[in-house]
């Protein structure tokens, strides 16, 4: 068996365990799911008509619950990631002909996973409340790779956050800086609405592009620029989470 086939092998087996640890406590998968479903009735129900956004709020606002919910289900993965080094598991890995950086990308691919399904949730909750999307087959498909590209960005972050952390609440802790990001986004406003100095981060911060992206493709009027930018920041935060994670991992481990 090449090192190749070996590796995808033990990331089977490690996704395998990360599927039985979120079995035994779905908790994890419920909290990233009942938290953007109630905000998205806090905005569309709540703050929705206060706000003067030139379309559906539902419309509006879908998008930008995508995201929070990507953020929301992030933590767990941080304190699994931080558990499994703290705990002597990757350790234990040493004396096995197990490949050890098959453990961060099992973690990687779980938190896609669990967060594609928490999505799916969402947008069923987001039809329910009016959302009417006029994408295409293509645009759709391109969702999902945005959707997937962010995921694997802002996972691969995560795992560095779990690894570069002492403990699992610490852990759990420095994921928040990113739970918290969309809200200062175009997730539920327009940047253009809000303060001096809110407004120019919202415009520039790398989720303002990506949540736009998907609401251009969601409403069937997709903007390259928009697309072009997000994808740049996907790959960027992808690249620097990877080789933090990997730096990290290889002095600790």
């Amino acid at each position: 068996m090449s090192a190749i086939s070996a590796s995808l092998a033990d990331s089977a087996t490690m996704l395998r365990r990360n599927f039985r640890h979120t079995v035994r406590n779905p908790l994890t998968l419920i909290n990233a799911i009942l938290v953007p479903i109630f905000m998205m009735f806090l905005m569309v129900y709540v703050f929705g008509d206060a706000f003067s956004v030139g379309v559906n709020y539902a419309d509006y606002a879908t998008p930008g619950l995508i995201m929070t919910t990507i953020c929301y289900g992030i933590s767990p993965t941080a304190i699994a990631v931080n558990s499994d080094m703290t705990t002597g598991f990757i350790n234990r890995l040493r004396v096995m002909h197990v490949s050890r950086a098959a453990v961060l990308n099992a973690h990687v691919i779980a938190t896609m996973l669990r967060t594609l399904v928490a999505i799916a949730l969402i947008i069923g909750v987001a039809l329910l409340m009016g959302f009417r999307p006029s994408a295409s087959f293509t645009e759709w498909l391109g969702v999902i790779g945005i959707v997937a590209l962010t995921v694997v960005a802002i996972g691969w972050l995560t795992v560095a956050f779990g690894l570069a952390a002492k403990s699992p609440e610490s852990a759990g802790i420095a994921a928040v800086p990113l739970m918290l990001l969309p809200f200062l986004s175009s997730a539920f406003v327009p940047a253009d609405k809000m303060g001096p100095g809110a407004r120019q981060f919202a415009e520039y911060q790398p989720f303002t592009s990506i949540i736009e992206t998907l609401r251009g493709l969601l409403t069937g009027a997709p903007s390259a620029g928009s697309a072009i930018t997000a994808i740049a920041w996907c790959v960027g935060l992808a690249l620097i989470g990877y080789l933090w994670a990997r730096a990290t991992f290889t002095k600790r481990a």
